[in-house]
């Protein structure tokens, strides 16, 4: 388990880790942004990037120099693209792992082996035994994207047969180390889910009581039942653009509590390695749309109608403040189109009988989490004390 208070120290190595969550690491977009934004070496000065099911994703980007920005519109697409279907991601014609592959196959530059070799840290599960496995040396960039879809294969919602790697097939990394690297005392820990992550959501409802899973501190309680759901069922364009913005203001909790806002750091407009430069701001442009908008409010009225813009409803809130104006720019797009796809299906997760089905149905399985940890604990530590006590008699005998 993770200790939340634990110093950081930027003297030494350090490495960040993330956290399997499905449609959920967007919240991981919001908290990159924080720090690139305010202290960009923190990323760009880390030595390792470790990563399970979705969170290697993550961690490739930061490894192979995929903009950030670029991160956000594939996570907003393959929502989306899950979304338009009949029954969503359980449609026979949407495919998770191939949407996963193509998206690889689009973004990932042609040296990504070589860049990603000891430095991104891919946790997988071996299908015989259960065992974990890290990988962190790519020969080929073909052998890269095999190993981030194994560790995204999760049993039944991905498909029945296993992706392989050297033979071997693999099932998601999250199911037997959900934080690699986490041993580290100089990694920085994320997850979506409130615990004792270093930069996760601080929860204020209820605490049923915490459990371990893979290596991940998660709290038992409603929120976390919610983000659980919606990292098996992707939310809309606009709650995706909320969870953004969570990560982005936890990220800067986080700097703030362990003082990092006062280190010396360089803006954004200067290099800082392959990939990284910062993209025309969305507030270009700012005044004309502002005499659009008033325009089209003044004809509405004219015509009695609802001054208030479908297109950009969600602008009218107060999610994405805080966000740079590059990941806003990306969030403004796909909320902007969302309003104009998508069937009733698509609608179907987000209404409140359907909500507390998954609730039902994801709180024993958080609970029974929560249980096999302790007993797995407790047998650890009796284990433990009986080899003790028998090395003791062993060598009182003697």
């Amino acid at each position: 388990m993770e200790d939340s208070g634990r110093m950081f120290n930027l003297s030494e190595e350090w490495n960040i880790s993330f956290a399997g969550c499905g449609f959920r690491s967007i919240y991981y977009v919001g908290a990159l942004s924080c720090i690139l934004e305010r202290v960009p070496q923190l990323v760009h000065g880390a030595s390792k990037f470790g990563g399970a099911s979705s969170g290697c994703l993550v961690a490739a980007a930061l490894a192979v120099g995929i903009p950030i920005e670029q991160l956000c519109f594939s996570i907003l697409k393959m929502a989306k693209g899950a979304r338009k279907h009949t029954l969503g991601v359980f449609h026979p014609t949407f495919r998770m792992l191939h949407t996963v592959r193509d998206s690889l196959l689009e973004k990932l530059p042609e040296d990504a082996h070589i860049l990603a070799t000891g430095r991104l840290y891919v946790s997988l599960t071996r299908l015989p035994d259960g065992g974990n496995v890290l990988v962190s040396k790519f020969d080929t960039r073909e052998e890269l994207i095999q190993v981030l879809m194994c560790s995204c294969f999760f049993p039944v919602y991905c498909g029945f047969i296993p992706p392989s790697y050297h033979g071997v097939r693999y099932v998601d990394g999250a199911l037997s180390n959900n934080m690699p690297l986490f041993e580290h005392r100089n990694t920085i820990t994320m997850a979506p889910f409130s615990g004792e992550s270093d930069i996760c959501p601080r929860e204020g409802t209820f605490n049923f009581f915490e459990a371990s899973y893979s290596n991940v501190s998660i709290q038992v309680n409603t929120g976390n039942v919610y983000r659980v759901c919606t990292s098996f069922l992707p939310p809309t364009q606009e709650k995706l653009a909320g969870i953004c913005q969570n990560g982005y203001m936890d990220a800067l909790r986080f700097l703030k509590e362990r003082d990092l806002l006062s280190v010396k750091n360089s803006p954004w407009s200067v290099a800082l390695g392959k990939g990284w430069t910062k993209p025309p701001c969305c507030e270009h442009g700012k005044e004309l749309a502002n005499a659009e908008e008033a325009r089209h409010r003044k004809m509405l009225q004219c015509n009695g109608r609802n001054p208030l813009q479908k297109h950009h409803i969600w602008l009218n809130h107060k999610v994405p403040d805080s966000l740079p104006a590059s990941i806003r720019k990306v969030l403004c797009e796909a909320c902007r189109r969302n309003h104009d796809t998508g069937s009733w299906w698509s609608q179907l997760p987000d209404f409140l009988p359907v909500k507390l089905i998954f609730y039902m149905l994801t709180l024993p399985l958080l609970l029974s989490l929560a249980f096999a940890g302790r007993l797995w604990s407790e047998l650890q530590t009796t284990d433990t004390y009986s080899r003790a006590v028998q090395t003791h008699m062993e060598h009182q005998e003697r």
